[in-house]
């Protein structure tokens, strides 16, 4: 077989007008990469502003999106650790919604063998940037508050989860009844409340004691960050992760000098690009803690690669609680 069928963005759009599915040729792999036949690929939403070109990274046209996805190994460069069978997870740019893959061998770690393959394609970016996110940049200590905004999305449900491992008090904040009760059905935190704005200070402080959270887990941004800053703890660090709120909000210095907290910027694949050693750790890390199952991406649907336009429409929908997963094989 020298063909495969693989998701591909030809043109930019809004409308999801630009994808389709199409017959390519099965990547050759470089020396350096590892030929995977991928059995699910998870999406998220840099995925979806990708298609419209509005992610920080642009991909030239066409290209074949996915960030994640999990897999069997099926060629391999020989005196390597990756061997013809491995079960793995693959990380790049895009290349995940195919059949099959090549990755750089730098790329791809074991799949936890609590895991399936589906969770498996949600788990690098999610709790990675959690793990970033509390560990390295938040310095996290067990018995301190977290507050989790935007709980129920795929990095939200990571740090939620994560946050548990790690011994916090977690408030999971999201913004319908649903999400919030599935939140409570999979991973049962301290506390789970209403996500809105005009409510999150006051309840907080409430769940607090007046103290506040001593960090924010925030991949919303706009109104939401702005009440954090009023239900943030002295010496709390405020976790600036994303905007899918859509608006980027700003604050005056003051604000955080009066209130002794710290804005701290979250950018994991940066870390671990900058600081190579700490980035290997952070794997190894999300690994053994998904090994000994203590941590569990959630998979809320899996979608045959036909059906790949309801799986983007329920993220643009933000209805998807954790990961949806498209399975490139009929079987």
């Amino acid at each position: 077989m020298t063909m495969m069928r693989a998701l591909q963005v030809q043109r930019l759009s809004d409308d999801l007008g630009g994808l389709g599915v199409v017959d390519v040729p099965i990547p050759q792999p470089g020396a350096d990469e590892v030929l995977v036949r991928i059995e699910a690929a998870a999406l998220g939403f840099p995925d979806l502003l990708m298609t419209r070109g509005a992610y920080q990274a642009k991909p030239p046209l066409p290209f074949v999106p996915g960030m994640e996805a999990a897999g069997t190994v099926v060629h391999a460069p020989r005196g390597g650790r990756w061997h013809k069978g491995d079960k793995v997870i693959v990380g790049g740019l895009t290349g995940g919604v195919a059949q099959f893959g090549a990755f750089n061998k730098q790329a791809i770690m074991p799949l936890p063998q609590p895991l399936s393959m589906a969770e498996g394609a949600a788990l690098r970016a999610a709790y990675l940037t959690a793990w970033v996110a509390l560990v390295r940049r938040g310095m996290a200590q067990p018995g301190e508050w977290l507050l989790v905004l935007g709980a129920a999305g795929g990095v939200g449900l990571a740090a939620v989860d994560l946050g548990m491992a790690l011994g916090l008090k977690v408030i999971a904040a999201a913004s319908t009844k649903a999400k919030r009760d599935a939140i409570t059905a999979l991973y049962g935190p301290d506390h789970v409340i209403d996500g809105a704005p005009i409510s999150l200070r006051e309840q907080v402080l409430d769940i607090t004691g007046g103290k506040g959270a001593d960090l924010i887990f925030d991949p919303v941004g706009g109104d939401a960050f702005d009440q954090c800053t009023r239900c943030i703890a002295f010496d709390g660090r405020l976790l600036v992760v994303g905007f899918a709120a859509g608006r980027i909000p700003q604050i005056g210095v003051n604000i955080p000098l009066i209130k002794g907290f710290s804005v701290i910027g979250v950018r994991a694949g940066e870390y671990g690009r900058r600081f190579p050693e700490k980035g290997a750790q952070n794997i190894e890390s999300i690994l053994g803690l998904a090994e000994a199952g203590r941590i569990r991406p959630h998979v809320q649907a899996t979608y045959p690669l036909d059906d790949w336009a309801d799986a983007y429409r329920a993220m643009e929908e933000r209805t998807v609680i954790g990961r949806s997963v498209i399975l490139p094989h009929p079987d």
